[in-house]
């Protein structure tokens, strides 16, 4: 049998008079539950209350706190009126009370609540609207422009997902100067690769043209390497080119879609500011018209406004506390895929390059023999011959090659048009030489000559 409850030292008073205001509910229906619930370990039931004697004829829930009996219980709301204790009445009686009579009741705990309808559609005001849009201007001022501008607004503190929106931000600019560094890897493999291959097509058409056998296989062996040097390098370009589309797939899909998240994080939480905001002003009126000692309308009529607002909070601040815990995981996912995944790029780069650097060595490791001779200091004399002289004095040399030659072949038709190297006529040897000079300074046209040459001319000498 439960003990009895002592009335007396709880001071309520059942038959105390009230004067008789009619409620306003403002349109919202109520349904009458009675709730029992069991007492945590604190001997407390985890619901805050507001309103009763002497302004407000009601007792209301103003807060549920988490992870409570009556939090885990989910019928007793925020803004739902407490009308009885263990079958006492507390209609009218003071909050404190009501708050000692649930102290002293023993488990379970009967709570007869009125339940509000249909005051989540109808706390969504203009106001409401307006404190949304102001909170979303304010929250990128500092608190001083704020203060100044008489800004008022509820902050929320110690909010996690701040700090977590400045790594993400920090995260994809730092995938945006990857992509631009890896896109311009890219483009230099591909720019080499097609010098490679233009240098292996040119050497292959000199062999070609080439009736040298030594010189023709020289050249294709150019060739041939530059050809394979261009292939690796090509070859070295496709993970390259995969490793920017991943990064970019990350700045063009992934980063928006979190942002899209936060977005939506944000209206959650500058709406359940805003419902903050709006409680603060109908407390600070409510503390106002108590210190003029004067009756406040919504108070005296069951203080429906402020309840609907609390239900509205704490709807929001639902809403707003899982929209917050899924950002914080999606978050959280990007974090450890971002360390993942550019660990093993960077890997993937370094592992590349060294490769086709190492292939591209070993191709170029076997000697070439190159049969080309080629005199510098012959062919700047040339260079310097036909500057000087113009073009009147080739065509005077020409023509002197052209008369010597002919006298060459009148004189000694016996010999085979031979000239004698070891005549000792040296007028013969000059008229016999023929010279062939550069015509100006940028004909290429210009003989390669031996290292030994001794003059600026080319002698014809048949040497059997």
């Amino acid at each position: 049998m439960p003990p009895k409850i002592n009335r007396k030292a709880i001071k309520i008073n059942e038959g105390k008079k009230h004067r008789k205001i009619e409620e306003d509910r403002l349109g919202m229906r109520i349904q009458s539950e009675t709730i029992e619930l069991t007492k945590d370990e604190k001997g407390v039931v985890g619901i805050s209350i507001g309103g009763g004697g002497p302004y407000c004829p009601c007792v209301y829930v103003v807060q549920v706190f988490d992870k409570s009996p009556a939090f885990k219980d989910g019928r007793i709301r925020c803004g739902d009126e407490i009308v009885a204790i263990n079958g006492i009445t507390v209609k009218g009686e003071r909050k404190s009370a009501v708050a000692q009579l649930i102290q002293v009741s023993l488990n379970p705990v009967k709570i007869t609540i009125n339940k509000l309808d249909d005051a989540n559609t109808k706390g969504k005001t203009l106001d409401i609207l307006i404190k949304k849009v102001k909170h979303k201007v304010v929250e990128f001022m500092d608190q001083d422009s704020a203060d100044a501008l008489g800004l008022s607004r509820a902050i929320l503190t110690n909010d996690p997902l701040a700090e977590k929106e400045k790594i993400l931000e920090e995260n994809a600019e730092f995938y945006r100067h990857l992509v631009a560094y890896f896109g311009d890897m890219f483009q230099y493999q591909q720019k080499i690769s097609e010098c490679q291959k233009e240098f292996g097509s040119i050497f292959c058409d000199l062999a070609a043209h080439e009736k040298q056998q030594t010189a023709n296989e020289a050249f294709s062996a150019f060739g041939d390497k530059h050809r394979m040097i261009a292939k690796k390098q090509s070859e070295s370009a496709v993970p390259l080119q995969k490793m920017v589309s991943d990064l970019q797939v990350y700045i063009d899909h992934v980063v928006p879609d979190t942002r899209l998240t936060i977005k939506k994080y944000l209206d959650v939480k500058y709406e359940y500011l805003s419902y903050c905001l709006k409680l603060k002003e109908l407390d600070d009126e409510e503390v106002e018209f108590i210190a003029i000692q004067e009756p406040l309308y919504r108070v005296e009529t069951g203080n429906y406004e402020y309840r609907m607002m609390l239900r509205c909070r704490q709807e929001c601040r639902g809403r707003f506390m899982k929209m917050r815990d899924d950002v914080m995981v999606k978050i959280e996912l990007l974090d450890q895929k971002h360390v993942r995944d550019i660990a093993q790029h960077l890997a993937t780069f370094a592992k590349t390059m060294s490769k086709v650097h190492l292939e591209c060595a070993e191709i170029l490791k076997d000697r070439i023999d190159v049969p080309i001779e080629i005199d510098l200091e012959q062919l700047n004399l040339s260079i310097r011959e036909g500057g000087t002289n113009g073009g009147k004095s080739s065509r005077k040399d020409v023509d002197q090659g052209e008369e010597a030659a002919e006298m060459t072949l009148n004189d000694n038709p016996l010999e085979g048009d031979l000239i004698d190297v070891e005549s000792d006529d040296l007028t013969f040897r000059e008229s016999s030489r023929i010279s062939l000079p550069r015509n100006s300074i940028g004909d290429t046209s210009q003989p390669l000559l031996g290292s030994d040459s001794p003059t600026a001319e080319l002698s014809l000498i048949d040497i059997s």
